[in-house]
């Protein structure tokens, strides 16, 4: 591919997204927008449809991605364990740095990223890494800010029931009845730019006084992932196509999930907003970069 034709793709690839974003983040700036019904249908309804959708087709074998599955695995938990040192050095909770560092964007970002970057087809890679950050966010995260959590929770999340029901679906090699799949299939297509258009609307609850440490781990996080990435691949292995995905999830910024636990526990907020929301702009940077490389 010439280099014309390459950043051509990456312009497709990173323009749809930022253009949603930036209407959602101009409309909620002129209209204040309360996300909070339309996030929880996302989490509850959409997104679960969407997970279901793609692990239910018959094209979805699960253990064809073991591999990048333990792969996405040593790089949320890589990541932490790089960043823990650093917490001392730069005066901050563990508590509040470490999660956003090991528990990425790979839902309102990492989905459409993937999709656009490597097309239709990349989708069911796009959902499997999703589904290995969330469900690590869920038992790891929520054990690092709260060691009292209760891990049987987690089976009663939506998106969990929907993980359990496609995996059963794919493994008994069943199908769907066609306008019953055109049902799901169209609730999951939501999911998507819903979620872009959600972190549009937080993006304007940005918290520039805690400027630095957004900055410094706006650097940190796809810094550490990438790092872990590159280990996995010189260590243990995996093939060409799959290390390109495996990338593109590793420099992604911080999810916003991070911010709302924090909030939830009261561990340090607006630092975490700050880390959370200044490390997805400075992503609009760093990920065409990985791009040109990947692509």
């Amino acid at each position: 591919m010439d280099t014309s034709a390459l950043f051509s793709q990456i312009f497709n690839t990173v323009f749809p997204l930022a253009s949603i974003v930036l209407v959602a983040f101009l409309y909620a700036r002129g209209r204040p927008t309360d996300m909070t019904v339309a996030n929880r249908l996302n989490i509850s309804v959409f997104c679960p449809a969407l997970i279901f959708s793609v692990m239910a087709s018959k094209d979805f074998h699960i253990a064809l991605y073991s591999d990048l599955i333990m792969a996405a695995t040593a790089v949320v938990l890589g990541s932490g364990l790089l960043i823990w040192p650093l917490c001392k050095w730069l005066k901050i909770s563990p508590k509040t740095l470490v999660p956003p560092m090991m528990f990425n964007n790979s839902g309102n970002l990492g989905i459409p990223l993937i999709l656009l970057a490597f097309g239709e087809s990349a989708l069911p890679i796009a959902v499997v890494l999703f589904l290995t950050e969330n469900l690590l966010h869920f038992t790891v995260g929520m054990y690092l800010i709260n060691p009292k959590s209760n891990f049987f929770n987690v089976l009663k999340m939506p998106m969990v029931i929907a993980t359990i029901l496609g995996l059963v679906w794919s493994f008994q090699g069943w199908g769907l009845a066609p306008a019953v799949k055109v049902s799901v299939d169209m609730l999951g297509q939501i999911a998507i730019p819903l979620m872009l258009f959600a972190l549009g609307v937080r993006m304007t609850s940005v918290d520039f006084s805690q400027w630095k440490i957004g900055v410094i781990s706006g650097f940190l996080c796809p810094l550490s992932g990438l790092i872990i990435a590159v280990i996995w691949q010189y260590t243990v292995g995996m093939s060409a196509e799959y290390f390109g995905y495996l990338l593109v999830f590793a420099c992604l910024p911080p999810a916003v999930l991070n911010y709302m636990v924090a909030e939830l526990y009261q561990q340090e907020p607006h630092k975490v907003a700050s880390i959370v929301l200044i490390g997805n702009l400075m992503s609009l940077a760093i990920i065409p970069c990985v791009l040109f490389y990947v692509l």
